[in-house]
């Protein structure tokens, strides 16, 4: 997985998962990741769960997309990777294991476990003054899954099946993946499905993204297509931007974007926190003017996508082909809200 934005590290600070270490020195693996885990299911409450829990704002995804950041489970099936990209605040070490003796849990015990994690994160709250009992106790009943919290969940031979788990729970499903298994996208339908362009062309892609699989390019470039074919799931692509690294030839970004069709695209700043301190200069970190003006030289290229929207305390853009951006279901007033077991009727 690539992506910096779904880990609710917006403010400059280390997580837990950047001071943990296992008993050897190095990052603890699969059986005891550097989160809160069962098996090889980890949770971490993200930055923006936490802070709209204290009523301190909500995550641009709602701005966006109509996420409730405080009903929202940040989770991932498999904490490997095969993708070392530069800017990751992730420790690389703890993504090297072997997968082969992995006791995989079916997807109905990956929910299971996801959501017991979420409500022990989130349980200290429940004593907080200042949260309202409402907002906890509609934070006890998670609504969302963005299955974005580190590895790559394509790794996961149940992802597609855990995603129907998911929906049969009445859980909103939001899926980041690399783009290096698109034979597992292809069966995968989330609520809504990211995939990151961290990349205009294969020399930045190896230098920035750093695959471990020599075919992951090429891999890549199918995926697009698999998206191009999908019509019942929102779409995004995703670029973490890093001044000095991959801002350059929006025009090829634009090429490369239409090869998928998406519904969305999010251009976001790469944020100088975790272990990728110790591989980028802070000064490879965009402001946000910088991330909206290059957003605007991407857009001029695509004319469909005629929107453009900013969350400044992000640093990230979006484009899109419409003005209204929010999964429908989401929406205030809809059936998928009346049935909410806290605010419903």
């Amino acid at each position: 997985m690539s992506d910096s934005a779904d880990t609710g590290v917006e403010g400059g600070t280390d997580t837990d998962a950047d001071r943990e270490e296992g008993a050897d020195g190095g990052a603890m693996q699969v059986s005891s990741p550097d989160y809160h885990s069962e098996n090889h299911t980890a949770a971490q409450t993200c930055g923006w769960t936490a802070n709209a829990v204290r009523g301190e704002g909500k995550c641009y995804k709602y701005i966006y997309y109509g996420i409730e950041s405080h009903r929202c489970i940040q989770m991932t099936p498999v904490v490997r990777c095969n993708e070392r990209c530069v800017f990751c605040w992730r420790d690389h070490q703890g993504h090297t294991y072997e997968m082969d003796d992995v006791e995989w849990d079916d997807p109905e015990a990956v929910v299971d476990a996801s959501i017991r994690l979420q409500k022990k994160l989130l349980s200290g709250f429940g004593g907080n003054d200042e949260v309202p009992r409402e907002v906890f106790e509609q934070a006890m009943e998670p609504r969302h899954v963005a299955i974005s919290l580190d590895g790559e969940p394509t790794l996961y031979p149940y992802l597609p099946e855990l995603i129907e788990a998911f929906r049969d729970r009445d859980i909103t499903t939001f899926l980041v993946s690399n783009g290096t298994r698109p034979e597992m996208l292809r069966e995968c339908d989330p609520t809504q499905l990211y995939v990151s362009v961290d990349a205009p062309e294969r020399h930045t892609f190896d230098q920035v993204v750093g695959a471990t699989e020599e075919d992951a390019w090429e891999r890549l470039l199918e995926t697009m297509d698999v998206l191009a074919e999908k019509d019942e799931t929102r779409t995004v692509l995703r670029t973490t931007l890093v001044k000095g690294e991959n801002m350059h030839h929006p025009d090829w970004y634009a090429g490369f974007y239409q090869q998928a069709d998406p519904d969305f695209v999010e251009l976001k700043a790469y944020m100088h926190v975790g272990h990728s301190q110790g591989r980028l200069d802070r000064s490879a970190m965009p402001d946000h003017e910088e991330v909206m003006a290059f957003a605007d030289e991407v857009k001029a290229y695509m004319p469909e996508f005629t929107e453009s929207q900013g969350v400044p305390e992000s640093r990230v853009a979006l484009l899109a082909k419409q003005k209204d951006t929010w999964v429908p279901k989401l929406k205030k007033g809809s059936e998928f809200w009346e049935r909410d077991p806290v605010v419903g009727d």
